[in-house]
């Protein structure tokens, strides 16, 4: 009889790894058995204020990064490490033997993506990138209306929409804003969940040609506010803006030949019990001297919680990829569709770095 729980090990002691912590506390088919930092003593603080509030039976152990790869009780990892020292633990990791869920960007260019992802298909382990919302109940239920020719009809525009305002501190001191540890700033810690909103609503078929606008730079060389168009034959368009300028804002928004669909919180959704979003047909009615612009809008919801829960997305993540890794059979979906994020992101950014001159994916 296979084994029924996946032993994860977390790479890096990072903040968003707080929440993959409980997402794996939550999943019935995962346990943390190990967490590794350089540093030995934050490692101990951290473990321990997780622990206080989701504890394990067994408290995960603090180690550093090699003696992790070398634990013989970890079958996954989960590595947030920078985008800019990535390439080295992803390959380190499937390398040993470990199925890896990667943090987004994946890497700062597809072509160091696409050596990772030949590393862990030598050695038959699972790859996935972090992006939390391609997990909830709500984007089959997006799928389903976006695909039954009625409400939308024909997808003709995409349009979204992330960004948050950094302060002053962040500007200066956090490493989304360095060279070298995330050297696509905005672009890559925003950007890919627009694009991969994109891809998603096109049923991943890339874009035949892309443009980028680099709106602001930050001293170091990152982006700190981008923008990109992407086109597909036919005449459907996308358009992005992601930025660390503007207040947080993370909407989406599909417009077709029948009517739209607004999505006001595509990435987390709104804290509470329900995941949603609402279908419009609006009417022009015109009448001798009455011009009424009327709404008639439709709501669609699931039952999940926005984050933190048994069924919030972030569990359903941790759940998926642990059956993935028992199965022993990876799923070649989730690295082909990292590749293909990577591939429009390098594209956009070319684009950007020629004045916006389109590029061809």
């Amino acid at each position: 009889m296979g084994a029924t729980v996946c032993r994860w090990g977390i790479l890096g002691a990072a903040n968003i790894a707080r929440k993959n912590w409980k997402a794996i506390w939550n999943a019935e088919n995962a346990t943390l058995t190990a967490v590794a930092s350089r540093e030995p003593a934050r490692a101990k603080e951290w473990l321990e204020a997780n622990q206080a509030e989701c504890p394990f039976p067994t408290a995960p152990a603090a180690c550093d990064y090699d003696a992790l790869l070398k634990r013989s009780d970890v079958d996954a990892l989960y590595i947030p490490l920078p985008t800019g020292i990535r390439r080295e633990w992803v390959v380190k990791a499937a390398s040993a033997g470990k199925h890896v869920l990667c943090e987004k960007p994946c890497g700062p260019d597809a072509t160091e993506l696409r050596a990772m992802l030949d590393v862990c298909k030598a050695n038959n382990v699972q790859f996935m990138d972090g992006v939390m919302f391609m997990h909830g109940k709500r984007l089959p239920l997006l799928r389903s209306v976006l695909d039954d020719g009625e409400t939308v009809g024909q997808i003709r525009r995409i349009v979204s929409n992330f960004s948050f305002a950094a302060g002053d501190d962040f500007l200066k001191n956090n490493i989304r804003v360095s060279k070298e540890m995330e050297p696509l700033g905005a672009l890559g810690d925003l950007g890919w969940y627009n694009i991969r909103f994109s891809l998603f609503a096109m049923r991943y078929a890339l874009p035949t040609t892309v443009s980028g606008r680099l709106l602001t730079e930050h001293a170091s060389g990152v982006p700190l506010e981008f923008s990109g168009e992407l086109f597909w034959p036919g005449g459907v368009s996308a358009s992005f803006y992601c930025s660390f300028n503007t207040e947080l804002q993370q909407w989406a928004h599909v417009s077709g030949t029948k009517g739209s669909i607004d999505v006001r919180d595509f990435v987390l959704p709104y804290y509470g019990c329900e995941s949603s979003f609402v279908a419009d047909k609006p009417v022009f009615n015109v009448k001798g001297t009455r011009y009424h612009w009327e709404s008639h809008p439709k709501r669609f919801a699931v039952t999940e919680y926005s984050d933190g829960a048994p069924d919030a997305q972030e569990t359903n993540m941790v759940r998926t990829f642990s059956a993935l890794a028992l199965g022993k059979t990876p799923d070649p979906f989730w690295g082909d569709v990292a590749l293909k994020t990577q591939t429009v992101m390098d594209a956009c950014l070319a684009s950007a770095r020629n004045g916006g001159a389109p590029v061809k994916v």
